[in-house]
This record gives structure tokens, C-alpha cells and sequence, in this order.
């Protein structure tokens, strides 16, 4: 396999990439990658993860850990890596989507609820005609029970998918991808609210904001009650903490 390149932030070992460098990746690499998982990360995720060594474990475990956040992809562009760009997990999942048509990939899609992915398959169905839907699972809100768990796996095995899809958010999909390594036959990819945004349960921020940095601030105008906390609050976490490693001269 390939020597990726990792720029470290706040400890975790984020990947310097782009779409197309990503994308050509997992072409080339496919069956090495099978039974791994890779992380699509963000300042929330960077900051759990300084705060929480196991939870930062699993971010440096997987194959890769891709820049969703673009100030990540920022970061590494200012610390030396001049190639880095944003790379987010919904957008990934579309891209490989497309794709298919010619590849023949097999996607499966695990999380989110039924509704949302019987939405989900209606547009792929619609956009992405060629992409083969290997199969969808939208688990309670609840953790499974061993039979339960074994269950999930089999019925994920035998799909024979070569990308496993998983919508939980963080930090439960990376919770749920690490634990689940080397136990599936496809590779794991952490999508966060990919499958709200591909059904249309939630509105994606216009390429502007996007390009800005302001996404968060996109979704934080849509939903603050429930994301107050997690971006205002992360964000001047984010800050804090890398003034620190900055000052401890790291």
C-alpha cells in the first residue's frame, strides 16, 4: 500500500489529501483496505479526541482519517503540507456513488432511521442509477446485544459490500467501526449527517460557506438548540487548545 502523508493535529494523525488523490486511493487499494475503517474528521472530533485518549486511539487507528473539517485541511496547509484540501465524508459518499456505474461497487448503509434510508434510496435510485445498493440496516437507539451485533455482521457479510457506509455520528460511528475491524468484509466509512444530507432530511450549506469555513455555522442557523454547544463551544476549544500546543512549542 501506498505511503500516505499525515499532518497532526491536537494528536491526531489527520491525512493530507484531496478528492481526487482519496478517490484514487481507494481504487488502488480496495482489497487491502477491506475489514479497515477510515475516520472522517472535524474540530469537534480533534477535540474529543485530545480530551479522550481512547477516542483518539481509534481516530489514529484506521486507515486513514480524512479532513471533513476544512480548518483542519487549513492547519496542514499552513504547517507545510501546501496539497491539503477538504475531503468530507458526504461528499466522498457521492463520488463513489458515481462511480459505480462503472466500477460495479457494492454500498451498504448502516444508521440513521428507516425513513431516512428509504429516501436515501429513492435518490440513489433517481441521481446514481448505475450504484448498486448492497443492502440497508437502520439500527435502534440502543446498544446491541452480542446476538444482536452478530446478527448485524452477518447480514452485512453477506452483502458482500465493498463499502460499508456508517451514518451514527461521532463519536459512535468510530466507536462502532473500530470495534467492528477486521470483522467485515467491506471498508468502513464514518459519514456523520451524509445520509440526512442525501435524503434531504437536512439542507446542505451553500459552496460559499463551504469554501469559507462556515458550514458549521450553516447547520448551527438550522438546528441551535441541539449544535450551540458543540460548535460554539468546540470551536473556541479548538482555538484554545492549539494556542497551547503552540506556546508548549509542539
Amino acid at each position: 500500500m501506498e505511503e500516505l502523508q499525515y499532518c497532526e493535529i491536537l494528536g491526531t494523525r489527520i491525512t493530507v489529501t484531496d478528492m481526487e488523490r482519496t478517490l484514487r486511493f481507494l481504487n488502488s487499494h480496495l482489497e487491502e483496505l477491506r475489514g479497515d475503517y477510515i475516520c472522517v474528521s472535524n474540530v469537534h472530533t480533534t477535540v474529543m479526541a485530545y480530551e479522550d485518549a481512547d477516542y483518539q486511539r481509534i481516530q489514529n487507528g484506521g486507515a486513514m482519517a480524512l479532513p471533513d473539517g476544512a480548518p483542519l485541511s487549513v492547519y496542514s496547509r499552513k504547517h507545510g503540507f501546501a496539497d491539503a484540501r477538504r475531503v468530507t465524508g458526504p461528499d466522498l459518499m457521492v463520488e463513489l456513488l458515481k462511480l459505480s456505474k462503472d466500477t460495479g461497487y457494492r454500498h451498504f448503509f448502516y444508521g440513521a432511521t428507516q425513513e431516512t434510508l428509504e429516501a436515501m434510496r429513492r435518490v440513489i435510485e433517481k441521481e446514481y442509477s448505475g450504484a448498486c445498493i448492497a443492502g440497508m440496516y437502520a439500527p435502534p437507539f440502543r446498544p446491541l446485544g452480542p446476538e444482536e451485533d452478530e446478527a448485524v455482521i452477518s447480514l452485512i457479510n453477506q452483502a458482500e459490500p465493498d463499502f460499508i457506509w456508517v451514518g451514527l455520528g461521532a463519536p459512535k460511528q468510530e466507536q462502532w467501526m473500530a470495534a467492528h475491524k477486521g470483522r467485515l468484509c467491506g471498508v468502513s466509512v464514518g459519514v456523520g449527517a451524509g445520509f440526512h444530507y442525501l435524503a434531504g432530511d437536512i439542507k446542505r450549506a451553500p459552496k460559499i460557506m463551504q469554501k469559507l469555513c462556515l458550514e458549521w455555522l450553516y447547520r448551527l442557523l438550522q438546528d441551535p438548540r441541539r449544535l450551540w454547544k458543540r460548535y460554539v463551544t468546540t470551536n473556541l476549544k479548538f482555538m484554545g487548545y492549539i494556542r497551547k500546543e503552540v506556546k508548549n512549542g509542539r
